[in-house]
């Protein structure tokens, strides 16, 4: 007889407990741990190990977030909201490995037919006898194939469609989802076969099911990205072959999702002539250096409410401690005012050498006056109103005077070369930022509104 066993699974982190409790005793959540029971076979066959062959992304932006390319017996989990393009990324992949001289790729599908996969696979011009098409949710019969073809790749969308028949619970519970990626997991380090799977994410941005299904797999990538945008970001958020810090941009065309080799140059596209309240910064994304423009918004906020801050791209806890140093020390008063913080092109920024641009960003906002053409802007801010020195500095200034840019604002006393044809303006405080940007602005209680200026 199969032996069953019942343990409680948090679904915030992962944590297991042998009895049920309001509470998690790991991360103290509370009404997170569910039920996980697994009858147990007495004994399991071994799959034949086989020797791995290492497979190509086909795209060097896929290449890069993943460590390098596909790694032989990896289990990769791709996340994303609906419709961002996991699915049309990974039919990308399939057709890219065969065309690089793979074998043959075995696409498992749980939501669709074969024949509506053939149908997206032609229209996005994948369409090819190597890759394989399968109908499938049961997990039995998914370990079988890949075992018996041993395709160069095998691509399950999705886990949450998957049901393992001798585990209690629907597919997509946390039972299921669980054991499912576990058993995934062992037969690919058996076969050598990489596994990508495809996840669902909830509203809060995580990917469904139990936390402990991030730390089974070896790569959790994020497809991110506004389904009414062009531009797509698929980063790494865990990546035990790689570096977890690199990002890949795409762009959502007719055919499909196509790369983009210089996301600087995508991002700075849109950008109009200079206005009020948009600064350039350069943040590093692993080893990448990105021109992003951040654009801020302030306005005199009706006095029967508190002022709103929305940030969109960007930490609103930072925004809220920028604005606090740009009162207190740049003398832009911001208590009655709304600020509203956005990021283009879909970019979230998560290092502080953006800070003393966002800055300047909502100060010449408040003041109705435009950074200089041509300029980009380094620095992190302290809470004395410092301007701190950021790594990597002399990439980011070659990045930006490749782009056409002419003058930079950077801290004080940086270690760094000078690119050819880029003016270097050195601050050690936000106050001399401020006061080298807008010589002529107003001081202590001025507001600039757009008709004009007016002195309260």
């Amino acid at each position: 007889m199969p032996r069953s066993s019942v343990t409680f699974v948090c679904g915030q982190c992962g944590g297991e407990t042998l009895r049920w409790a309001g509470q998690c005793p790991y991360c103290q959540a509370w009404n997170t741990l569910q039920e996980f029971a697994v009858k147990k076979e007495p004994g399991r066959r071994k799959t034949e190990s086989r020797s791995g062959r290492g497979a190509t992304s086909g795209s060097s932006s896929a290449a890069r977030v993943l460590g390098g390319g596909i790694v032989p017996g990896s289990l990769v989990l791709v996340g994303g909201e609906p419709g961002v393009g996991k699915s049309t990324l990974l039919m990308h992949a399939a057709h890219q490995v065969v065309s690089a001289g793979g074998t043959k790729v075995l696409y498992v599908s749980g939501e669709e037919s074969n024949q509506q996969v053939q149908m997206r696979a032609a229209r996005l011009g994948a369409l090819d006898g190597a890759i394989l098409l399968m109908a499938e949710t049961d997990l039995d019969t998914i370990c079988d194939t890949i075992a018996s073809e041993a395709p160069q790749l095998a691509i399950v969308d999705s886990i949450q469609t998957v049901a393992d028949g001798a585990v209690t619970g629907s597919a997509g519970s946390v039972s299921q989802v669980r054991e499912s990626a576990a058993r995934l997991m062992r037969l690919a380090k058996e076969t050598g076969v990489p596994i990508f799977l495809v996840g669902h994410v909830t509203k809060e941005g995580a990917i469904a099911g139990p936390r402990v299904l991030e730390h089974i797999v070896d790569t959790v990538l994020y497809l991110e990205g506004d389904r009414r945008q062009e531009l797509r970001l698929l980063r790494a958020m865990k990546n035990r072959f790689g570096s977890a810090e690199e990002i890949g941009v795409f762009a959502m065309a007719e055919h499909g999702l196509e790369e983009v080799p210089d996301p600087s140059a995508a991002m700075l596209s849109q950008a109009g002539t200079a206005s009020a309240g948009t600064a350039v910064v350069v943040v590093m994304e692993g080893t990448r250096p990105l021109l992003i423009e951040i654009q801020s918004l302030v306005n005199k906020a009706n006095t029967n409410f508190p002022p709103r801050r929305v940030a969109n791209g960007f930490d609103l806890n930072r925004v809220h401690m920028l604005l606090a140093v740009l009162d207190r020390r740049g003398k832009t008063p911001l208590g009655q005012h709304d600020v509203f913080v956005n990021v283009a092109g879909g970019i979230r920024i998560t290092e502080p050498a953006a800070d003393l641009g966002l800055a300047l960003s909502i100060a010449g906002n408040q003041r109705n006056q435009p950074l200089p053409e041509g300029l980009v802007v380094l620095g992190e801010l302290g809470l004395a109103g410092e301007v701190r020195r950021v790594g990597q500095t002399e990439r980011r200034l070659q990045e930006a005077a490749r782009h056409g840019f002419t003058r930079a604002l950077i801290p004080s006393g940086s270690r760094t070369g000078r690119p050819a044809g880029l003016e270097i303006i050195e601050v050690r405080t936000l106050a001399e930022a401020i006061s080298a940007l807008f010589p002529n602005h107003i001081h202590s209680g001025a507001f600039i509104e757009e008709a004009g200026v007016t002195v309260s």
